[in-house]
């Protein structure tokens, strides 16, 4: 059986990849990690078996991202707005003029079952990382993160309605992605 420390030590790999996704920053994603190691080092008896360890690193991990942004939203590269406020070819292939889906989104079956699965998981983090950098940024903080509109907009000095729009179009290249590379499999 492996220490504590081992089994710390060996999830570090995929906390640096849960930071660098959301701070898009090598250093500070670096330091994330490593104030998330070192606080859980210096207190082992907070963890106290109530959840999977890399469960609680990540609870861990999340609040120091936060802190990482909030400490450097002066540095944080803003975001291209150029590219965000054309028109999303994705959004206009969706959707008729009437707001109706052109094609039902594919049956995704049981998603409850199908959420249970460690491989979901691992498609929906490949999905994420293929979001432009801006929409990845928004849509993490948002679902992974938990952070309020208010607070994403207030950090990121965005208005509500720009917000909302970035985070729809994240889902909609998600969900794509995910019928493309999950759901069409799981179905065939």
């Amino acid at each position: 059986m492996t220490s504590y420390e081992e089994q710390i030590v060996a999830l570090q790999d995929y906390l640096l990849k849960f930071a660098r996704l959301q701070l898009r920053n090598e250093t500070w994603a670096e330091d994330a990690v490593s104030e998330t190691v070192l606080a859980a080092l210096a207190k082992p008896q907070s963890f106290g078996n109530r959840s999977q360890l890399k469960t609680w690193l990540v609870g861990i991990l999340k609040h120091k991202v936060v802190d990482a942004l909030r400490h450097h939203h002066r540095e944080v590269c803003s975001l291209d707005s150029s590219d965000d406020d054309q028109a999303d070819p994705l959004e206009a292939m969706a959707f008729q003029t009437n707001g109706h889906f052109v094609e039902q989104p594919a049956d995704w079956g049981n998603p409850e079952q199908q959420t249970s699965s460690q491989q979901f998981f691992v498609i929906l983090e490949t999905c994420a990382e293929k979001l432009p950098a801006s929409q990845g940024r928004l849509f993490l903080m948002r679902e992974w993160l938990e952070l309020t509109s208010e607070e994403i907009c207030k950090e990121l000095q965005l208005t509500p309605t720009n917000l909302y729009v970035q985070l729809h179009r994240a889902r909609l290249r998600l969900r794509e992605c995910l019928e493309l590379n999950w759901f069409k499999k799981a179905s065939a």
